[in-house]
């Protein structure tokens, strides 16, 4: 079978490698043409288009981009109808997958979209079009399944979280950081994108001075400019970078900084208490104030539905703020003690028993066979 995979972020290559690899485990004769990453290409994935080149985040930065974007569609369009696959799949990016995914019904292709678009947060009304367009929705978050049945009268399969299986597989195997062995730390992780780096990391590397017994030690997304993330990082002996490493980096770790997104799940999966950061473009917020209806932006919060680790949103991201948050991880007893309990129930809200990649790849083979 021909399988066309698109991923358009660092969290979609890492999930779409372990897909590929599910897929050829039991369709050794597949052929697998993506858009994603490192990752996906090393996994047996024939490259197409780096997700350096497609991850535009926020209404300003897209508006900006635009020309870069409808071109993108335009080379997608034309690339899936010359390898002719007998599926499409959509990994999360939603923006650019659900414009493929529409236009792949109108030439008779199967879609399957794994990882569901987070409508329940917002633009609920792109979900008749998904309807019209979708064959299969996989969804990783424990509460969309009822949510798409509840709301939608649309049966959906949930699947587990795939980042389970990723931290399993990370169990028990040696993580060395040699260059800062045996000195306290704390972990930051700025994010993959360049535009979300260079407004967060300055943030996050302000409250150095503030800890001067603890190193810093900075996790560097593999797509990126080793020269141009250099230059963000000030010369300091309690400042690392670690390059492609950063489960390693967090197991070293007492506490972290970390970017919104999978990151924030990641930290939490590997028990670091943690702050979450963000920072974005003001209009961009302003607008999002206006349609987004969750009450928190970090995937742990969404989950458990509480506050479980602190969110410091665009003004509030300073380095006052980050001092205090930090301290109060890193010192607070009881603090530790609540954040690794509701840690305790967010991996048993999360786990199914099953692996999810694998139970997504007999969902695709399953739709294939229809």
């Amino acid at each position: 079978m021909r399988y066309y995979i698109i991923a358009g972020e660092a969290s979609g290559d890492l999930h779409g490698s372990n897909l590929i690899k599910s897929i050829k485990a039991k369709d050794p004769h597949a052929q697998i043409q993506c858009w994603g990453g490192d990752l996906m290409q090393a996994a047996g994935g024939k490259l197409v288009k780096h997700y350096r080149s497609l991850a535009f985040m926020g209404f300003v930065e897209v508006l900006m981009n635009l020309r870069t974007i409808l071109s993108n569609i335009k080379f997608c369009k034309k690339d899936i109808e010359a390898f002719q696959p007998d599926v499409l799949i959509c990994i999360d990016y939603p923006g650019f997958n659900l414009r493929i995914a529409k236009w792949a019904k109108t030439i008779h292709l199967k879609v399957v979209y794994f990882i569901a678009p987070q409508v329940w947060a917002w633009k609920e009304n792109r979900v008749p079009a998904m309807r019209k367009s979708i064959d299969r929705l996989l969804c990783i978050l424990p509460f969309e399944k009822q949510y798409f049945k509840d709301r939608w009268n649309w049966e959906v399969d949930y699947i587990g979280h795939p980042l389970m299986q990723v931290l399993e597989n990370q169990h028990g195997l040696p993580h060395p950081l040699p260059s800062i062995a045996g000195e306290k730390m704390i972990a930051l992780l700025p994010g993959s994108r360049q535009q979300e780096i260079s407004k967060k990391l300055p943030e996050m590397l302000s409250v150095v001075e503030a800890f001067p017994n603890y190193h810093f030690a900075i996790a560097q997304a593999p797509g990126l400019d080793d020269e141009w993330f250099a230059s963000l990082v000030p010369a300091h002996k309690n400042i690392h970078i670690v390059k492609g490493n950063t489960y390693a980096l967090l197991n070293h770790s007492e506490a972290a900084l970390v970017t919104s997104g999978t990151a924030t799940l990641e930290t939490a999966l590997l028990g670091v208490p943690e702050i979450v950061c963000y920072k974005g473009n003001p209009i961009t917020l302003a607008l999002a104030k206006r349609f987004v209806k969750i009450k928190f932006i970090a995937l742990v919060n969404l989950i458990m539905d509480k506050e479980v680790v602190k969110e410091l949103i665009q003004e509030d991201l300073n380095k006052k703020n980050l001092v205090a948050q930090l301290t109060l991880l890193l010192a607070d007893e009881n603090k530790k003690a609540q954040i690794k309990s509701d840690y305790q129930l967010l991996k048993e809200k999360l786990y199914t028993g099953q692996n999810a990649t694998e139970v997504a790849a007999d969902i695709i083979l399953a739709e294939l066979a229809k």
